[in-house]
């Protein structure tokens, strides 16, 4: 099925291109009209800024509110500065609330002042409500689209008040029940609802057991209880009990995603927002940035290297062995930190249980130092048939893949203490801890014996 789908989106784009490249715009423009929006969110992501704009300014402006939601910030800034106070008005007046949130800090101020007019009382009550919690929250993340019960009533007039309502928010699974100053109670699937006699009282079916979420509880820990508890919707409360909110399934799917890019941009230094096709100049002041950080790393290294120049000089194979000690730590701490990493964001591991685990991954580190040792320094022996070069070998790997499995377990929560992303930075200061234990065990160990 997902080929179908790339492939699909693959002769899209290059209709697209096609078009663009012949300078048919308007042919270009209706290509995209049949497409959801999230596709076409997609597309105009995959097409330079010029083309981009002139295909966003032939889509009607209900279109251009729905595809806001499904564009990075970057491609989203850009085209709201191609559009008038009016326009953008326009495209955003009929947005559901959690969306317009989303994306209100990237508005103009003139627009968002214009927007909040064409809002009620109780809406822009909602819309500063959702704003007052962080985005990466859970208060961020969740809508006010929701359908709330007294805990007095019966079936029946639970399904008379659904059938009033003509349709049910999406992805509603269960109904919320409050009290009549809207502290929440409990909650009632629809199923439990068309599964009893009409006469019952909800009060003995409500499930009290399904706990509500703090609107500050960070968007890590809600994608960890949706997963645990196997959800499709969760009450959010504030910090008085009153419901508020409630976060859905496909909020919960794009918390994943972002986290999932991410995780990879990040490993190189970038931003998942960024711009594919933003402009030569502004992109190489962005990478320049982590080319400086590496490079300062790769200085460290290469001084601790400088300082056994005679060591290297006397003993030149020393030289060519040199990147097997560097390169296997660098590996062995890469598999450690990924893996303790996710276990952080996932909550499986913690400050309670991280010495367990560093211990297990030191022992693991030196399991696999004696395992590779021998091999490599069997195959060193058969190169350069040269003992003492060999035992000089498998000892630095020992101590570099021990000292490479403590790092990887430790770094991420070091670096968590001091607030950095270990995503992004952790990779770098491993490799820099692994080349320089590596580069020390290795020459430090031929400097006394050879």
């Amino acid at each position: 099925m997902s080929e179908v789908v790339n492939t699909s989106f693959e002769e899209c784009l290059q209709r697209l291109v096609t078009s663009l490249e012949a300078s048919l715009h308007e042919e270009a423009a209706s290509q995209l009209a049949d497409l959801h929006s999230a596709e076409i969110a997609r597309l105009l992501e995959s097409v330079p800024p010029k083309d981009r704009v002139q295909l966003w300014l032939n889509i009607d402006s209900a279109t251009q509110g729905d595809i806001f939601k499904d564009l990075s910030e970057d491609v989203l800034s850009q085209l709201l500065n191609e559009m008038s106070v009016d326009e953008i008005v326009k495209a955003t007046e009929s947005l559901d609330l959690d969306v317009l949130a989303d994306i209100v800090p990237e508005l103009p101020e003139s627009a968002l002042h214009n927007l909040l007019l064409t809002l009620d009382h109780k809406h822009r009550k909602h819309l500063r409500q959702v704003l007052s919690y962080p985005e990466d929250s859970a208060g961020g993340l969740m809508n006010i689209d929701m359908i709330t019960v007294r805990d007095d009533v019966n079936i029946r007039t639970v399904i008379r008040y659904l059938r009033l309502l003509k349709e049910m928010p999406i992805d509603t699974d269960q109904v919320f029940v409050v009290d009549r100053s809207f502290q929440y109670i409990g909650a009632i699937h629809i199923s439990t609802l068309l599964t009893n006699e009409a006469e019952q009282n909800i009060k003995p079916l409500i499930n009290t057991t399904l706990k509500p979420i703090l609107a500050r509880t960070p968007e890590a820990k809600v994608t960890s209880l949706f997963e645990q508890r196997d959800l499709i919707s969760a009450p959010v409360v504030d910090s008085n009990n009153q419901l508020i909110g409630r976060i859905t399934i496909d909020d919960v799917v794009d918390v994943i995603r972002d986290e999932a890019e991410h995780s990879v941009m990040s490993m190189a230094g970038l931003d998942e927002e960024d711009d594919v096709f933003a402009p030569v100049i502004e992109s190489t002041k962005s990478r320049s940035v982590w080319l400086g950080v590496n490079l300062v790393t790769v200085f460290i290294a290469v001084f601790f290297i400088g300082l056994f120049e005679a060591t290297l000089q006397e003993k030149i194979a020393l030289a060519v062995l040199m990147p097997v000690v560097a390169s296997m730590g660098g590996i062995a701490g890469t598999q450690t930190l990924i893996l303790v990493t996710r276990g952080i964001a996932t909550g499986r591991v913690t400050h309670s249980n991280l010495k367990i685990l560093l211990n297990k991954e030191v022992a693991i580190g030196f399991l696999n130092g004696m395992l590779w040792s021998v091999i490599i320094g069997i195959a060193t022996y058969a190169w350069f048939a040269d003992l003492i070069l060999s035992l000089v070998i498998a000892l630095a790997i020992i101590v570099n893949l021990i000292f490479a499995a403590f790092s990887g377990a430790f770094l991420p929560s070091l670096l968590i203490k001091f607030k950095i992303d270990p995503a992004l930075a952790g990779g770098v200061i491993l490799t820099t801890i692994t080349d320089v234990i590596g580069f020390v065990a290795f020459l430090g160990l031929a400097a006394l014996v050879i």
